[in-house]
């Protein structure tokens, strides 16, 4: 049997819950001969709702469960009772989850703050009771209205992983061994390509207790966006990414070199989302410990002039100054902005 981890793809069937039928009921009690009309509104159905949950990171929870079912409001009761409302059917989210109606494939909307909510389908509206029919001319009513139906609607759910970071690279380039050396995930790694096979993502924790999230991307290769290897299934999830992080194998094989992996991994990127290639990003020189690693980089240096971080991801060895980096860009970058901004305000003030 095949063990699905990761889904970020669904289709989603959602039915609100019908609102109640109004009551046809009459007021009859001793010593109150013309009690009149009394007969309560049906109640309102819950409606469909997609919320965003931080805690969440895969649609895999409505992979097994693609119903989703709001229930039915009560129906309106006598001496003037209101029919109870039914409960809205919240549906929990990974942020970055966007909605497509799967009939004309239209955009619905999208989730991405935590708490964030999305109403799908609404539920319908309750029947009014014959006390509300009740006039001068038409004391003693006996028509009432139902409810209407709750929507029943069927979408896709697409997951775009927002992450802070994004890795990257060629099969086998030695992406998640980066991963688990800078975060406390724990990627499946072996020596063969496309060992991932779903973008995985970590959370990389400093000292001051600063985090940023970084997403593993499974494997590219050159057609990626054509659909070719692991296909183009999984660049959507580098469309969020603030940062780029490119993983080169420095080591080479036989019939690839670091440098044309670079530019076929740019290339790929901009065939994908040209907006991709305005994304800041960094380039780490991996497997700087194998045979030929030197040559290859001083190559890649002359071609493209690139700033390159050497390291060994498995031998854990310049791990440290990739951390550095990072936290530079993301936070002390971040600050100088926010200090320039505040005495920017200030002087404005003081003129």
């Amino acid at each position: 049997m095949k063990h699905v981890v990761f889904k970020d793809r669904i289709k989603l069937y959602a039915k609100a819950g019908n609102g109640g039928n109004g009551c046809v009921s009459f007021r009859r009690e001793k010593y109150i001969p013309r009690g009149g009309p009394d007969g309560g509104d049906g109640g309102h159905g819950g409606s469909v709702i997609l919320r965003c949950d931080a805690n969440e990171d895969s649609l895999l929870p409505l992979y097994y469960q693609p119903h989703q079912k709001a229930a039915n409001a009560q129906h309106g009761l006598g001496s003037d009772r209101h029919g109870k409302n039914s409960e809205d059917c919240i549906v929990k989210v990974a942020p970055g989850t966007v909605v497509y109606d799967a009939e004309t494939n239209e955009f619905v909307g999208e989730l991405v703050k935590d708490g964030e909510e999305l109403v799908i389908c609404k539920g319908g509206h309750g029947g009014l009771g014959n006390a509300r029919f009740k006039s001068s001319t038409n004391q003693a009513p006996r028509q009432s209205s139902d409810g209407t139906m709750g929507e029943e609607k069927v979408f896709w759910l697409e997951l775009k992983l927002i992450a802070d970071v994004g890795l990257v690279g060629y099969p086998n380039a030695g992406k998640s061994t980066l991963l688990s050396r800078l975060t406390h995930a724990h990627p499946k790694i072996a020596p063969y390509p496309f060992t991932t096979i779903n973008p995985i993502v970590g959370t990389l924790e400093y000292e001051n207790f600063s985090r940023l999230k970084i997403a593993d991307i499974p494997g590219l290769i050159e057609g990626a966006h054509d659909g070719v290897g692991l296909g183009h299934q999984f660049l959507r999830h580098i469309e969020r990414s603030r940062f780029i992080l490119f993983v080169l194998d420095m080591a080479g094989t036989d019939d690839r070199n670091p440098t044309d992996d670079f530019m076929h991994l740019k290339e790929e990127l901009r065939l994908h989302l040209e907006e991709l290639s305005c994304t800041p990003y960094t380039i780490v020189a991996n497997k700087m410990d194998s045979p030929g690693a030197d040559e290859n980089l001083a190559e890649f240096k002359q071609r493209t002039g690139e700033l390159v971080y050497e390291i060994s991801a498995e031998l854990g060895v310049g791990i440290e100054p990739v951390r550095a980096h990072l936290y530079k860009h993301f936070f002390e970058t971040r600050r100088i902005l926010e200090e320039t901004a505040e005495m920017d305000a200030s002087e404005n003030e003081d003129d």
